[in-house]
């Protein structure tokens, strides 16, 4: 939800970016997770999926991109909720 972690300090009201030395433990294990989390997104994947998802910079990207691929955007959606609603409308029994 809130994009890599980029662990960040105030120098005179502006934030910059801390340098692999500034960095804290608990900076260290933030910056470990997003990777971590990356990878088991990337390692649950089949080859033309990965090649998807394998340029973007976050995992929330990652999972928006794979949620479209399969699931389709919510225009796809409501218009499979529709004609599947249509088709059970016409739902009849057949003679016989």
């Amino acid at each position: 939800m809130n994009g890599p972690y980029v662990p960040v300090h105030d120098v005179n009201g502006v934030s910059v970016v801390k340098s692999f030395d500034e960095m804290f433990e608990t900076d260290n294990k933030q910056v470990q997770y997003d990777c971590i989390e990356k990878n088991i997104i990337t390692s649950a994947l089949n080859l033309d999926e990965f090649f998807r998802v394998s340029q973007c910079s976050s995992k929330k990207e990652m999972w928006d991109i794979l949620e479209v691929t399969h699931e389709g955007t919510n225009d796809v959606k409501r218009a499979r909720k529709h004609a599947l609603i249509q088709e059970y409308e016409l739902f009849r029994m057949q003679p016989g």
